[in-house]
Formats: structure tokens, C-alpha cells, sequence
């Protein structure tokens, strides 16, 4: 498995365009090289020219916000800065503009983002995840407190300084207090695949707080494994990963470090460990030295000309008649019951590992068909964790040894089912034989709806 960044912001570095605003000056700050740049912007190191202080600026093209429909993102993302002061999130200083940009004066780190530091060096430590994931904790529990929730909280969006101190980033998504609805909780359905909670892909509504601390654990098991709990390339399949909760925690971890991944990536919301709960946790606790947010929140200036831009009401975005409504992916998954969604699997062959297909029969039904299947094929089957195991022993080329078979059964809506054989051990011939016969009697269409393949 490889992680892979879903950060939008490309580091171009070499890029002519990163010229076009380098050596300009703006107020007090003298522009350099441009340290990313977004479907909206560019982030550019900055100088103040009196102090020599560096700073990163993260420069929005008003038109493209409106574009966009994001209006309201980047207005949530200042307002949620503007309250937050301490170490362990990005300080905004103040943000000025003029009639088609505005610019966002923000903290430089000196470090690297925490995906690169993981893609480069690997897994840590317990004693080094531990200190990351303390400062983790110690700033998002801080903007709760504030009534400031992330709500797309992964490796891209933390900072590690050179010193190795957490600096958490990207308040986009952020929600606010007074964006809950009536009932409490947010509906916006937002934030990374890989990351997101299981409740917020429910599309029932969901609490900021919970959500975060579900993506804080996400992050906590790559630190200390080196690769993601719930990863697929396919996103229907990805979403019932994740809303089953079923994470395999590897062993060779401590057991207190298992302890609390299985409490923060409990898919019940209701019952998931909390931020305090995780700062009681034995594990969690040891070095643990709590950071002190600054005592005095700093005046942060901004220009009323940075919302010279359309006024809008609702978390939802504005749209003018007649538009075509917007749904994100999670969205589309979570309206499954009403779609087919055979469409988003690919046709591909039977691999040599693994391969997928859909069915419309029912679980129940499914289940007792590969049983019936696999032991007519004279195929030995256990039953573990929801999960089947079909063995068979090669009794004519003793050397190649027993094959084994785990298959699956995922629920992508009340009337589509994915089927996903992996091949453990054994004869890739027989196996490729069990692939064809089950594909043969239980997909629909027939062959027609294999949705991936992995060769190892």
C-alpha cells in the first residue's frame, strides 16, 4: 500500500510561474518564492522588510472563490484563525487585500508536512508518534474549546517544524458554533476519503468534535504503522471499510498503543473515546507534558475589502436558478439505496491476488451460495469475523500446497453487494477456477462487473 497525497496544493518550485510575484512588495512584506499553489491561490514566502521576520502568504484570487462557490470557506477559514492562538496551530497575523485578491499573512514553519516526513523516513516510533500525536491532540482539543472543528484533519494538514513540534493547517473546511443545525450537529459531508469519520458519510448529521478525534486516530495509526487503516481504490468499497470500522491493528504494537486505536476508531460515534478520554488514556499520558495556549490573543487585523465578495447566508453555498445541484462523492454513496452503482466499478480480469465483482443477491443469499459452491468444488470453509475462509488441499502436487481463499462480502446499498476473493496461499490455477465459477452463478451481469484487481 502506498500513501498517496490528496493535498490541493501542488510544491512547484521550479515552475516559471513562480516568478510572477517574486520580489514584489506588498505593505510592509517583500514576496519570494511561491511554497504551493491551489485551485484558488498560491501560498508565497514573505518578509517583513523592516524586521526580516519570515512569513507564508497565502494569496486568494477573489474571482476564483466565487468560481468556485467557496465564498464562504475561505470567510469560515479567517474567522477561525482569527481566534485561535497556540503553539501547536498555524497563527494568522492579518489579512489584507485588494479588489481581486486577498492575502493571508500566516505563520511560516520551517519543517515539512507530516505526509513527507512519513513517505520519506517510514513508521516512527512509539516514543516519537506518541509526541507528535500528544501535540496533535493538544491543539485540535484547543480549537474545540474555541468551538473552532477542522473537519479534514490529515498527515498534508500537519506541520512538523524543525525542532519536530505539530502545527496543525488548512482551516477550509473548518465549522463553527453557529454553523450546527437545530439538532446540534453539522450536515455538511466534507473532508479526505481516507480520513473521514463513518458517521459523517451516514449523511445523518454528525458532531465536529467526534468527527475530528476519529481523524486524529486515522492519523495516529499511519505514524505508528507507516500505511492507512481503511485504503481502496475504489471509493463505494473504501466508504464500507470505514463505516464497518473493521481496522486490522497490527500486533507488533504495544499493547496500550492497540488499546487506543481501537478506542479512537470506533465507527459508533456514540461510544468512540473522547478528547479528554484520550488524555486519561495510560498510553497517551506517558512524557505527556501539556502545551499552554498563548494568554494574550493578539488583535488580528483585516482589511474590510478581504469580504468585498458575494454575502452568503448558509453553510451551503449559494447558487443562482437554475444551476445544477452539486453533490459531492460522499453524498452519491451515502444516496445509494436509490442508484445502481455497478457504474463505478471497472470491468478487469481475475488477477493472480485479488478480484471484486457485484451481485444484487442478498447477503444471506450470497453467503449460502459460496458455501454451496465451494463445497461442491471440494473446498473445506470456516467462518470468522464475518468473513469466509475456504480451503483446499492439493492432494495430486502436494508441493504447491493448500489453497486459501478468504472472501467477503461488502453492502454498498440495500440492493448491491460486492463480492471480493483474495487469494492467501496455494494453486493459482484452482483459484482462478473458484473466481470463474462464483463469477459465473452469483455476478450480475455475468462477468461484466469486476470492480479491481491487484496483482502482488
Amino acid at each position: 500500500m502506498v500513501l498517496v497525497n490528496n493535498f490541493g496544493v501542488n510544491k512547484n518550485n521550479n515552475n516559471k510561474n513562480n516568478q510572477s510575484h517574486e520580489g514584489m512588495r506588498l505593505g510592509k512584506y517583500e514576496l519570494g518564492r511561491t511554497l504551493g499553489e491551489g485551485n484558488f491561490g498560491k501560498v508565497k514566502f514573505a518578509k517583513n522588510i523592516d524586521s526580516d521576520q519570515p512569513f507564508a502568504i497565502k494569496i486568494i484570487d477573489k474571482n476564483k472563490i466565487i468560481d468556485l462557490n467557496i465564498t464562504n470557506q475561505i470567510k469560515r477559514e479567517i474567522a477561525a484563525l482569527k481566534l485561535l492562538r497556540h503553539p501547536n496551530v498555524v497563527k494568522l497575523y492579518e489579512v489584507l487585500a485588494s479588489k481581486t485578491k486577498i492575502y493571508m499573512v500566516l505563520e511560516y514553519v520551517t519543517g515539512e508536512e507530516l505526509f513527507d516526513k512519513i513517505v520519506s523516513k517510514g513508521k516512527l516510533n512509539e516514543d516519537k508518534g506518541r509526541k507528535l500525536f500528544q501535540q496533535l491532540i493538544d491543539g485540535v482539543s484547543y480549537c474545540h474549546s474555541k468551538g473552532v472543528f477542522h473537519r479534514d484533519l490529515k498527515l498534508e494538514n500537519v506541520l512538523v517544524d524543525t525542532k519536530g513540534n505539530v502545527e496543525i493547517t488548512d482551516f477550509g473546511l473548518s465549522a463553527m458554533q453557529q454553523q450546527f443545525r437545530a439538532d446540534g450537529l453539522l450536515h455538511t459531508t466534507c473532508g479526505s476519503p481516507n480520513y473521514v469519520a463513518p458517521e459523517i458519510i451516514a449523511n445523518r448529521g454528525y458532531d465536529g468534535a467526534t468527527s475530528d478525534v476519529w481523524s486524529c486516530g486515522v492519523i495516529l495509526y499511519v505514524i505508528l504503522t507507516g500505511y492507512l487503516p481503511f485504503d481502496d481504490r475504489n471509493l463505494a468499497v473504501l466508504y464500507q471499510k470505514i463505516f464497518k470500522g473493521d481496522v486490522q491493528i497490527p500486533k507488533w504494537l504495544s499493547a496500550g498503543a492497540q488499546n487506543i486505536i481501537k478506542r479512537i476508531l470506533d465507527p459508533n460515534p456514540e461510544t468512540r473515546i473522547t478528547m479528554a478520554g484520550i488524555k486519561e488514556d495510560p498510553w497517551f499520558k506517558q512524557d505527556y507534558t501539556p502545551a499552554d495556549p498563548d494568554d494574550e490573543e493578539d488583535d488580528v487585523y483585516i482589511d474590510d475589502d478581504a469580504f468585498s465578495i458575494h454575502e452568503l447566508q448558509h453553510e451551503e453555498e449559494h447558487r443562482s436558478p437554475g444551476s445544477p445541484t452539486q453533490i459531492n462523492a460522499f453524498q452519491l454513496i451515502g444516496m445509494s439505496s436509490f442508484l445502481d452503482l455497478s457504474g463505478f466499478f471497472e470491468q478487469e480480469h481475475v488477477s493472480e491476488r485479488k478480484i471484486r465483482f457485484t451481485s444484487n443477491l442478498s447477503a444471506k443469499d450470497l453467503i449460502e451460495r459460496i458455501e454451496d459452491t465451494v463445497t461442491e468444488m471440494g473446498f473445506r470453509v470456516q467462518k470468522k469475523n464475518g468473513k469466509l475462509k475456504v480451503i483446499q488441499e492439493n492432494k495430486v502436487q502436494k508441493s504447491l500446497g493448500c489453497l486459501s481463499v478468504i472472501v467477503e462480502v461488502f453492502e454498498i446499498s440495500p440492493s448491491l453487494f460486492v463480492v471480493e476473493l483474495r487469494k492467501s496461499c496455494g494453486d493459482a490455477s484452482v483459484y482462478r477456477q473458484l473466481c470463474k465459477k462464483l463469477l459465473n452463478d452469483l455476478s450480475v451481469p455475468p462477468r461484466q462487473a469486476l470492480v479491481s484487481s491487484e496483482v502482488n
